[in-house]
């Protein structure tokens, strides 16, 4: 069963690296523009999904992430932003290509953004963190759409095709 998630983690980063080609694409000011989402706009929505990566990848290998708002910029420039998402999805492959023994009959335990304690099993927290990140790649999808710009394909089976065009 652990084959499943190697798969969505290098799916992952093909469809980052689409999405992030799209979006060098658009000026600084289009990427801050607030766009009525719910992290406003393109970067704050690539924002998000770095922060949310990095609690999610700190909470799997046992430690607690420091508390922040969802909506927190961690990276003011594009560059910076597009490494450390790069950095990131290295960081996924890595890890769900080598899946602790056991790691997915566990069951998480973490205190949430809220404060509210937590248990949740790996049978839902999996699933969660790689359609959380297809979720939000989708919002930036849209607003590249209204931007004017053409979206990507970010389809899984398209990504995960030898050529990737057909």
């Amino acid at each position: 069963m652990t084959e499943i998630w190697a798969q969505y983690a290098r799916y992952n980063r093909l469809a980052n690296e689409a999405l992030y080609a799209a979006c060098a694409t658009l000026s600084d000011a289009d990427r801050r523009r607030d766009l009525g989402a719910f992290f406003k706009s393109v970067h704050g929505t690539l924002n998000h999904l770095v922060l949310g990566d990095r609690i999610w990848m700190t909470r799997f290998a046992g430690s607690v992430h420091p508390s922040t708002g969802l909506d927190a910029i961690l990276f003011e420039e594009f560059d910076a932003l597009r490494a450390a998402r790069a950095e990131m999805d290295r960081r996924i492959e890595a890890f769900f290509a080598e899946l602790p023994a056991g790691f997915v009959e566990r069951t998480f335990r973490y205190v949430n953004n809220a404060g509210v304690e937590t248990a949740d099993p790996a049978s839902v927290i999996l699933p969660h963190f790689f359609n959380h990140q297809t979720h939000h790649r989708a919002q930036v999808h849209t607003l590249l759409s209204q931007l004017g710009r053409d979206p990507p394909v970010l389809d899984l089976h398209r990504a995960l095709r030898p050529n990737p065009a057909s």
